[in-house]
């Protein structure tokens, strides 16, 4: 898999919480620089709740299940992403701990944005980490908007 294929799945996944910068195909270049390939086996967890972690991840392949661990029953299941899906991103805006884990149900290529490059980023290129914020951070209060109806913790 690609970055070019990720942006693909990126630009076409259909859901309320899609992750929806505004780039340009430059810019999706650029931005895709700062990713790293990850490859996670099926039942590995990607994201541990309660861990410390400042990575958002997007999904290039396979799928994720995110989950709470001590929730009540029928509660414990928040999603299922599809490729496309970004996940983690309250790491980019807090460094608190893991509210969820994210565990994958297939073998997954997913693409990690770890703080440390995300700030080498908004230092670099700072238009385009502001419109990777935005969208992160319309992510994230689609979901807490989903999450609060369901009376669900956020992811």
């Amino acid at each position: 898999m690609t970055t070019d294929e990720l942006i693909q799945a990126v630009l076409t996944l259909q859901a309320e919480d899609a992750f929806r910068p505004r780039l340009d195909a430059q810019q999706w270049r650029t931005f895709c620089q700062y990713l790293t390939r990850h490859e996670v086996r099926s039942g590995d967890l990607l994201v541990k709740q309660g861990d410390h972690d400042r990575a958002v991840y997007f999904l290039g392949q396979g799928s994720l299940q995110v989950y709470v661990s001590g929730a009540a029953p029928g509660a414990a299941r928040i999603a299922i992403l599809r490729p496309g899906a970004v996940c983690g991103e309250p790491g980019l805006f807090s460094d608190g701990l893991r509210m969820a884990n994210v565990e994958a149900m297939t073998a997954c290529v997913v693409y990690a944005l770890r703080l440390p490059r995300f700030e080498e980023l908004a230092a670099r290129v700072p238009s385009v980490a502001v419109e990777v914020v935005r969208a992160a951070g319309a992510v994230m209060a689609q979901r807490m908007r989903a999450n609060l109806t369901r009376q669900i913790p956020s992811a």
